[in-house]
């Protein structure tokens, strides 16, 4: 009796199965590269930009000047504002260290950070930047693009625990009187060259990231140092009668 022939894999259908991987790869590698990145939030380009002045935190005139690009419904931003913050106003902003001034960037990716500033706006107007900041933070999960598609209410709810006069609140919020500010504070981000948040400018240099408490204060110290070294200005000589 005749012995069957031994089947052997196809080579064809080994080639056909890599190049098939080949083009999926091509093809992911392709939307990877041309896909719009994370950036920053499209605004009505008839809305006019108000003056970037951010808040300010601290002494004016401390040692050193620090600067803070977030978006308040950035996790990242969130954990340093919850985790970091506390120890960085307790140890260096209400000692006289530091000045912080915080400038709103809010992200195309997060769907309720304009609401989530305009916000902490409305509440800044009546003396209570801080208290909000810190609940719209320590809240994101309540009121985030995950959580809600109307944020308005949580958000409301955050404000009421600030003692904030809540009438005025609810029509500087509803009127959207502070999107123009907001927007001039991204635009500050924008000219800086900002590509995250949070994105911090401690004296003349930038570092983006959660920056844990103790690279913080590296980073500060460093700013004192380099201020130190710079010459100082001499006061024009007066002229001569």
């Amino acid at each position: 009796m005749a012995k069957s022939a031994s089947k052997k894999p196809s080579n064809s259908r080994f080639v056909g199965a890599i190049v098939l991987v080949a083009i999926v790869g091509i093809a992911i590698l392709g939307y990877a590269v041309s896909r719009p990145r994370a950036g920053v939030k499209p605004v009505d380009p008839s809305l006019e930009a108000g003056t970037a002045e951010g808040y300010l935190m601290g002494r004016p005139d401390a040692p050193v000047q620090v600067v803070e690009f977030g978006d308040f419904e950035c996790p990242a931003c969130g954990s340093w504002a919850t985790v970091t913050e506390p120890d960085v106003r307790e140890r260096m902003i209400n000692t006289g260290m530091v000045s912080f001034r915080f400038f709103d960037m809010p992200l195309d990716i997060h769907k309720n950070t304009w609401p989530a500033s305009n916000a902490v706006a409305c509440a800044a107007d009546q003396g209570k930047f801080v208290e909000m900041h810190d609940q719209v933070f320590a809240a994101q999960d309540k009121w985030n693009g995950e959580a809600t598609s109307n944020p308005k209410k949580p958000l409301m709810k955050l404000a009421a625990t600030v003692g904030i006069n809540m009438t005025q609140w609810e029509k500087c919020f509803d009127t959207q009187e502070h999107y123009p500010r907001i927007k001039a504070n991204m635009l500050e981000g924008v000219r800086r060259g900002i590509g995250q948040t949070p994105t911090f400018v401690i004296g003349a240099k930038m570092y983006p990231g959660n920056i844990p408490f103790d690279e913080f204060k590296k980073y500060v110290d460093q700013a004192i140092a380099d201020a130190a070294k710079a010459p100082a200005t001499k006061a024009p000589a007066k002229a001569k009668p």
